[in-house]
C-alpha cells in the first residue's frame, strides 16, 4: 500500500512574525472601516482623497496585510520578509506613529486630562492601542541578524550581522540583516577589538564555554559580571579581511559592530576563537 506523505505540524520559522504583522494590519483595517461607517463611507472617501496621511496609511495597510514577497524559510528564521518590505514597513510605521503621537498630544493639550480619559473610554482604549500597534510593527521590523548564535553549527550573530562558517571548505559567508555582504576564505579573516582591545583581552575567555559545557565566568563574582556588561556596552568589534591575492584591496573591514549586549560579546569571542582554529 502506498504511504501518505507525512505533513509538517510545526510551523516554519518566521511564520509567527508574518501572522503577527497580518493580524496588526487587520486590526487597523477593521478600526478604519468602523470609523468610516460612523462618518459615512461617501464623506470619508472624499475626505481621504485629499489627505496625504490617508494615502500613507492605505499603502501601509496594504503592505502589512498582503506582505508581498514574504516567505517563511528555515535558513532565515528572523527574516521572512524581503529587505525592501521590512524597510518600507519600518518607515511607514514610524511616520504613522509620529502622526498618531502628534495628533493625540494636541488633543490632550487642548482638551485636558479629564476629557482625554473620557475619550479613551469612549474609543475603547484606541487612543492608546493605535500608537502601541505602530510601535509593535517598528519593533518587529527592527534590524537584527538572520539567526541566533549557535557555536556548534558555526553560526554567529553580532548585532545585525550574521556569520556562517563552513569548516569543510573553509569559507565564511557574512550577512547584514537579510542581505549577503560577501563570501570569504576563513584563513583571511580575523577579529579586531579597536575600541577597547586592552579591556577585551584582559579577560578574553570570561564568558567562553568550557569543555564540560559550563561558563568560565561561573566561578567569578557578581562584580565581574557587572564589569562584563559595562564593557559590552562600550566595546566595538571589527571583522577584517586581509587577502594577499587581492592587490590593492588588502586589509579591508568587512563590518564594524558595537557589542550592545553580553550575547554579542560572547558571540564575538566565539567567532574569534573559531576563526583561529579553522
Amino acid at each position: 500500500m502506498a504511504r501518505a506523505t507525512p505533513t509538517r505540524t510545526d510551523p516554519a520559522p518566521g511564520a509567527g512574525t508574518m501572522f503577527t504583522l497580518r493580524a496588526i494590519g487587520l486590526v487597523l483595517l477593521a478600526r478604519w472601516l468602523y470609523s468610516m461607517s460612523q462618518m459615512g463611507y461617501g464623506e470619508s472617501l472624499s475626505a481621504m482623497a485629499s489627505s496625504p496621511w490617508a494615502s500613507i496609511n492605505g499603502v501601509f495597510l496594504f503592505l502589512l496585510i498582503v506582505l508581498p514577497g514574504a516567505r517563511a524559510r528555515a535558513e532565515r528564521p528572523f527574516h521572512p520578509l524581503p529587505q525592501w518590505l521590512r524597510q518600507a514597513l519600518r518607515l511607514f510605521a514610524f511616520l504613522c506613529l509620529l502622526f498618531a503621537l502628534w495628533s493625540i498630544g494636541v488633543f490632550v493639550w487642548a482638551a485636558g486630562g479629564r476629557r482625554t480619559v473620557t475619550a479613551i473610554a469612549e474609543t475603547n482604549g484606541w487612543l492608546v492601542a493605535a500608537p502601541a500597534l505602530y510601535a509593535a510593527v517598528l519593533w518587529i521590523c527592527r534590524p537584527r541578524a538572520l539567526w541566533r548564535t549557535n557555536v556548534a553549527a558555526r553560526r554567529f550573530a553580532i548585532g545585525r550581522y550574521a556569520v556562517s562558517i563552513d569548516a569543510a571548505t573553509r569559507t565564511v559567508v557574512v550577512w547584514v540583516e537579510s542581505r549577503k555582504l560577501g563570501q570569504y576564505d576563513a584563513r583571511e579573516l580575523s577579529v579586531k577589538w579597536p575600541a577597547a582591545s586592552a579591556i577585551e583581552r584582559e579577560r578574553p575567555l570570561a564568558h567562553a564555554p568550557l569543555a564540560d559545557g559550563t561558563l568560565a565566568a561561573a566561578g567569578q563574582g557578581g562584580e565581574a559580571g557587572a564589569r562584563g556588561r559595562g564593557w559590552a556596552r562600550r566595546s566595538q568589534v571589527e571583522l577584517l579581511w586581509d587577502s594577499p591575492a587581492a592587490v590593492g584591496h588588502n586589509r579591508q573591514t568587512v563590518f564594524r559592530a558595537t557589542l550592545a549586549t553580553e550575547g554579542d560579546r560572547s558571540a564575538a569571542h566565539a567567532l574569534d576563537a573559531t576563526l583561529r582554529q579553522v
